[in-house]
């Protein structure tokens, strides 16, 4: 293995075991890193030292006439700044030529919320007859009641919930663990669920959610769940995990206006990030500027 894939390889592996960084994102890292790697491999030949921000420059100029999205650049030089970072630590380089580049424009594409009445529409029509069906109807309830990422909600095990202060324990992006509220919806929705999962679940299988196999039910399935159930109940555009987050988060900060609550239920590291994902329509923020701020409240008579 040559120099700059070995360098490669050793910090994928500092990501996975020191910084708990999830498989898929490793992988996503592996793949961005491997195509740099290939359209810089005689410069690069001999480490990721020799490479400076001129050849970056030329190299995006390259993505971009290639077709490459403004977003799938900025994930490439994410993984590279974060390499080089990690090989400025281990003394392999002693700067990081990304420090001060600048990467294409990239817009802010947001999901399309689902409405209040969509969200009503949808859960209150699901079916409850069957096992999957109650098992399907509690996922939704708590994908919208809780704004979980399909992750989180994927790796809940039992010991997670706490009905006593109706709580979930979530273990999040970077392995960090956050309590987050569950509506009384979900509530029932849950232990409606409980009392049925073990007709299907193996004895020693801990995962909240399992499949008719008795094991863990998969993120693929979770997703072609949703789905299904978006076609069911004729929704007008496709259902799937982050729809229902954003919408989560777009009707809680409409109807609170509490970024910082906000964030804190999402598991958000930076607010910025909340800001992007939880976008409010500007007739909605002009009410609130026109009954809070001093200077553009009626004065009553």
């Amino acid at each position: 293995m040559s120099d700059p894939e070995y360098q490669i390889t050793q910090y994928l592996g500092h990501l996975s075991n020191e910084r708990n960084y999830s498989s898929h994102t490793v992988k996503s890292y592996r793949r961005q890193l491997l195509a740099t790697l290939e359209d810089c491999r005689d410069s690069a030949s001999s480490g990721w030292k020799n490479l400076d921000i001129h050849q970056f420059r030329t190299l995006i100029a390259k993505w971009h006439r290639s077709g490459l999205s403004p977003r799938s650049i900025h994930q490439r030089l994410s993984a590279l700044r974060g390499l080089y970072n990690y090989l400025i630590r281990e003394r392999i380089c002693t700067a990081n030529p990304l420090e001060s580049l600048s990467a294409p424009k990239m817009g802010r594409k947001l999901p399309r919320d689902i409405s209040v009445d969509e969200i009503f529409k949808l859960l209150d029509g699901m079916p409850r007859n069957s096992i999957l069906e109650i098992r399907d109807y509690a996922i939704l309830e708590l994908f919208y009641s809780s704004g979980l990422r399909l992750a989180e909600l994927a790796s809940l095990d039992l010991f997670n919930i706490d009905f006593s202060d109706q709580s979930l324990e979530v273990t999040g992006k970077g392995n960090k663990t956050r309590r987050t509220p569950i509506g009384s919806k979900a509530i029932s929705a849950l232990k409606l669920w409980l009392g049925e999962r073990a007709q299907i679940a193996d004895v020693e299988e801990q995962s909240v959610f399992v499949s008719n196999r008795g094991n863990r039910l998969s993120h693929r399935s979770i997703q072609q769940r949703l789905n299904l159930w978006g076609k069911r109940l004729a929704l007008t555009s496709p259902l799937h995990p982050h729809k229902l987050r954003h919408s989560f988060a777009t009707h809680m900060l409409e109807a609170s206006g509490d970024l910082r609550a906000v964030q804190e239920m999402l598991g958000h590291a930076n607010l910025s990030t909340t800001q992007i994902y939880t976008h409010l329509d500007f007739q909605h923020l002009a009410g609130i500027y026109d009954s809070a701020h001093p200077r553009a409240r009626v004065k009553k008579k």
